[in-house]
């Protein structure tokens, strides 16, 4: 179920909280969670079906080893980590099979083929949907219990809905048991909660349907039409729209998560902190998806010793981190590149390009970041590595295309401006910097009532503008729910 259908802004949505609000009062302890853990396995039984029952033997599994490594690191830390290492390798086994095992299957065949042998045939397997999402809450669950960041949960109601929750099911954020462990016990939904969540769940659908599904159009056509018909400006166009085509799709989604969460009394954390305006590799890991890097530098770069070994060690471990980060995103070579891409940037950054790059004026180090951001979206989103390529010799001129149907200007509508200009705007904090800077009330603190009341408005606009579009265009999922 996508949060931008109607069965679910209409139906699911209305009916979950009618039910909540009704049959509880302001406190929601176990009856409300059971509530949510059945309307979860519904939402994901909607997109998930018979993959369900894997979510819920992933979720019954990781429950009670669980419980079994808290019992033993009372007695033996030996078995403790035993058990540890068990539930870690079930957990990424199944992810494996699932996700990976078509791509590897391929590449031998590939390899088989080449040396002269004949290949085999493997069963094309189905990828569930959300699996690397909930694989690493599952994993941090029971690293964290291992160590003693957090209590085995023993109520199943409890763990079932850490690991089933809808609003982060499918595509994050990845959240930390510990981070709502209290909220899963007592939380208290106020009124400003849930219209603050009202407000976030709003905003998220319009970034996604305004401007991740408009810009998403051209992107799609660009990047689908045959490498001898791209010429440079159609290439630069085709990049640009995914650049905010993806950070609006996801962050929208996040947007819509944390809404839904706050909605009902939990507090997620934050994904995304204006990544785009970053001015290094470096800082823009520091606001792009930010549950899943600090996933990986908490249960891998650390573990593996981080910033404590020696440099060259440390930059092995950021490109095996950015390696394995790439690969979590999708089997495919595209997602190694991307990976190694700026995990490579990342160590040569460290090498002494940052201290290089800071003695540059701010436009110019924004300008270095957004450029080898877009060079690396480009193996994100082409279909293959060849196509990767070819796309980007496109870009900088490197071909002479063959003459085109389309030209730059069969792209660019009116329609495509605004989202545009509204992308551009909306991925800086510029709208957060303006509203800053309105007049508040110097003794009670709250703006005065007109702006209060346009901003309500204006939430109400996009709310309007966003059904109108979800009307009037076909299905668009999100780009994440893929990985």
């Amino acid at each position: 179920m996508l949060f931008t259908e109607p069965s679910f802004l209409f139906l699911f949505l209305p009916v979950l909280l009618a039910l909540y609000f009704g049959a509880f009062s302001r406190t929601h302890g176990s009856y409300g969670n059971w509530l949510l853990l059945v309307a979860s396995v519904v939402f994901y039984a909607k997109g998930g079906g018979s993959f369900t029952w894997l979510m819920l033997g992933s979720i019954s599994f990781n429950y009670w080893m669980a419980i079994a490594v808290d019992r033993a690191r009372e007695t033996s830390g030996r078995r403790a980590k035993t058990l540890l290492s068990a539930a870690v390798a079930v957990n990424l086994v199944v992810l494996g099979v699932f996700k990976y095992a078509n791509f590897f299957a391929d590449n031998l065949n590939a390899l088989l083929v080449g040396a002269g042998a004949a290949g085999f045939a493997l069963p094309r397997i189905l990828l569930p949907i959300g699996i690397s999402f909930y694989t690493f809450h599952a994993i941090s669950y029971v690293v964290d219990v291992y160590r003693r960041d957090a209590s085995a949960q023993k109520s199943p109601v409890h763990a079932a809905l850490y690991l089933l929750l809808f609003p982060q099911l499918i595509a994050g954020p990845i959240i930390r048991y510990r981070e709502i462990a209290d909220q899963l016990a007592r939380r208290i939904v106020t009124l400003d909660d849930f219209a603050h969540g009202v407000r976030r769940f709003i905003i998220g659908l319009g970034k996604k349907v305004l401007i991740a599904n408009i810009v998403a159009v051209p992107a799609d056509r660009i990047f689908g039409l045959p490498s001898g018909q791209i010429d440079a400006p159609l290439a630069w166009l085709g990049i640009v729209c995914y650049t905010l085509q993806i950070y609006f799709d996801f962050s929208g989604y996040s947007d819509m998560a944390i809404g839904l969460g706050r909605m009902f009394g939990f507090r997620f954390p934050e994904n995304f902190r204006w990544p785009y305006v970053a001015d290094s590799v470096q800082e823009f890991w520091r606001r792009w998806h930010i549950s899943l890097s600090s996933w990986f530098r908490d249960y891998l770069y650390v573990p593996l010793g981080g910033n404590r070994t020696s440099p060259a060690k440390t930059y092995r471990n950021l490109v095996l981190v950015f390696f394995l980060c790439g690969l979590w995103h999708g089997a495919s070579w595209n997602f190694v590149i991307w990976g190694l891409f700026h995990g490579t940037f990342l160590v040569v950054e460290r090498l002494g390009l940052a201290r290089l790059i800071q003695q540059l004026p701010a436009l110019m180090r924004h300008l270095y970041l957004l450029l080898v951001v877009m060079i690396g979206w480009v193996f994100f989103r082409a279909d293959t590595l060849p196509s990767a390529v070819a796309f980007l010799q496109s870009m900088f001129g490197l071909t002479t295309p063959a003459p085109a149907p389309f030209t730059l200007f069969f792209f660019v509508t009116p329609e495509l401006l605004v989202a545009l200009a509204a992308g551009i705007v909306g991925s800086t904090p510029i709208a957060s910097a303006v509203a800053a800077l309105l007049p508040v009330h110097e003794r009670v603190g709250w703006r005065p009532l007109a702006l209060e009341t346009a901003g309500t408005v204006a939430l109400m606009l996009v709310f309007v503008a966003s059904i109108l579009q979800m009307a009037a265009r076909t299905y668009n999922p999100f780009i994440y729910f893929r990985f």
